[in-house]
């Protein structure tokens, strides 16, 4: 344990040491202040609690986003040590390869866990504080999906250390964890929502189309939340999948958990086999 936390403290001080959590958290505050902007017309014409409109448009965000915070936090771990030459040197300790892959990933987790609680805490502490409509609903609304959104992060950490530990240069797992976040948040939903013009009453869009969601850990995110919320245009579009879920879209989000729990495993078992 005292392995893992040391290797842990040595990401948490490159993070701060690489402003990865000063920039991350005004990343994530600059885009959570201007969707704050733009959702508190909606909020003041309705009844609906004015911060869970905003975290409504904070979990569209964090899709996008802590995804790909997420992949540039991770996608060196296990390439960029080996491209420098500082792998051999951490694995010449008495230390084990998993230690050094879960102290890694408890750190970048705690790093993002700064950013995210940073931007999101500070942008909803000004909705709550200036916004009308706001009770502790929307409060409970912001802590769930800052709670999801470091879920989210950690799941593709993990699977950028899959990335880090397949390749041996700093370059080709950078483009590997880019194409990565290409296709888990964009091409995966423009090829769902293409079968759902293609069969839009159809085999695909009944029976196939709610798995596919869970499936990807993003979209069983956006489901989650958006039932959770159930805010103006949370049944529809491509998380509206969630309500023909048989399990209901509740448990979505055990997906994200699932795939932390076999990347971890993969990137472990791929880093085992590793030469420095």
């Amino acid at each position: 344990m005292s392995a893992i936390l040391a290797i842990a403290q040595t990401e948490i001080r490159i993070g701060i040491r690489n402003r990865w959590v000063l920039l991350a958290s005004i990343i994530l505050l600059v885009f959570a202040l201007l969707l704050a902007l733009l959702g508190s017309a909606p909020s003041g014409a309705t009844k609906a609690d004015g911060l869970s409109v905003v975290v409504a448009s904070l979990s569209t965000l964090s899709v996008y986003l802590v995804p790909l915070i997420a992949l540039l936090l991770s996608f060196d771990a296990i390439a960029g040590e080996i491209d420098r030459g500082t792998l051999q040197l951490t694995l010449a300790t008495p230390v084990s390869r998993g230690q050094v892959l879960f102290g890694k990933f408890c750190g970048h987790v705690i790093v993002l866990s700064l950013a995210v609680v940073l931007g999101y805490g500070v942008a909803g502490a000004l909705v709550f504080a200036a916004g009308q409509n706001t009770g502790m609903d929307g409060v409970a609304d912001l802590v769930r999906v800052i709670g999801t959104s470091l879920a989210l992060g950690a799941t593709f950490i993990a699977i950028g250390y899959v990335a880090s530990a397949s390749v041996r240069q700093t370059g080709t797992a950078a483009a590997l964890a880019v194409a990565i976040w290409l296709f888990a948040v964009v091409l995966y939903d423009l090829a769902l929502l293409g079968g759902l013009l293609a069969s839009s009453d159809g085999f695909f869009a009944k029976v196939l189309f709610p798995y596919l969601l869970l499936l990807n850990p993003a979209d069983a995110f956006r489901v989650f939340n958006m039932a959770a919320i159930d805010a103006a245009g949370a049944s529809t579009g491509l998380a509206a999948g969630g309500n023909a879920m048989p399990f209901g879209p509740q448990l979505a989000i055990i997906s994200p958990f699932v795939w932390m729990a076999i990347a971890l495993g993969l990137s472990t078992a791929i880093l085992r086999r590793v030469q420095p």
